[in-house]
């Protein structure tokens, strides 16, 4: 038989990339990993992401894992190569360069804003990512830590967020020569994308690494054996992670149905 899908972020964000992945491969096995006991991990140091990542990594492991999906950006930024080497020859699939080739296949200008959280606008990887893929691209980045609050909060349409989005985006946009594309560099900010959309302007194309990375792992041609399923951990809050998480993944999660686990000391 072959093995899941392991799928892991600070918290519920990466449930929008579960649900690209499930879309693209109906037929997989995934188990999804939140560590929501240790959320955000975009303010947290480089040390303790890639210690984070690597226990969230080694609870999914002893599950038996075909691939490994880290659905995090803080957690691709800064801990992909470590995880990688450490795991090899397991696939190991961040989201950045995924994103980064969307927002270059997206962009008529050249010119990309980067939002993202203070750790993955800290360690520069989407700038890098972008300029790889290519080197003429204009590329600035904002850390913009309050919408992953309110997303975890459900509070994603409505006076507040379009305040906050205002207060964020107006430094990016509204320059004499504004990027056309919004890359979205948290798995959490999707869920604002109506309302980042119309604080951006129809000039503006919203971008996020969902699709690209679901596509990417689909592309890897991994043995799956169906009929396809989820399970779901967390490391607190079970109630709370079916919650929220179900407008990330855009159905609904039984309580019932999350393990909580211990990933060790923090």
């Amino acid at each position: 038989m072959s093995g899941a899908i392991g799928v892991f972020d600070s918290g519920v964000g990466g449930l929008t990339v579960l649900r690209a992945l499930r879309k693209a491969m109906p037929d997989a096995r995934f188990t999804y990993l939140g560590d929501t006991a240790r959320l955000p991990y975009g303010t947290k140091s480089a040390a303790s992401v890639v210690r984070y990542a690597g226990q969230a990594a080694d609870a999914l492991l002893r599950q038996g894992l075909s691939c490994l999906v880290v659905a995090c950006n803080t957690a691709s930024a800064i801990a992909l190569e470590d995880l990688r080497t450490r795991l090899a020859p397991l696939p190991v699939v961040g989201v950045v360069e995924p994103g980064a080739r969307a927002a270059v296949a997206a962009t008529r200008s050249g010119r990309i804003a980067v939002i993202a959280t203070e750790g993955t606008v800290r360690a520069g990887a989407y700038d890098a990512a972008i300029r790889r893929l290519d080197p003429a691209a204009s590329v600035t980045s904002a850390a913009c830590p309050l919408f992953v609050a309110l997303a975890e909060e459900g509070w994603t349409d409505g006076d507040i967020p379009e305040r906050v989005a205002h207060r964020y985006l107006e430094p990016l946009l509204g320059v004499a020569t504004p990027p056309d594309v919004l890359l979205l560099g948290c798995t959490h900010f999707p869920v604002l994308a109506q309302v980042l959309a119309r604080v951006a302007g129809p000039a503006v194309r919203i971008v996020d690494s969902a699709a690209t990375t679901a596509a990417e792992v689909a592309a890897m041609g991994l043995a799956v054996s169906g009929p396809g399923s989820v399970r779901f951990e967390a490391t607190d809050g079970a109630g709370r992670f079916a919650r929220v998480g179900a407008a990330f993944l855009g159905e609904a999660i039984r309580e019932a149905d999350v393990t909580v686990l211990d990933l060790g000391a923090a």
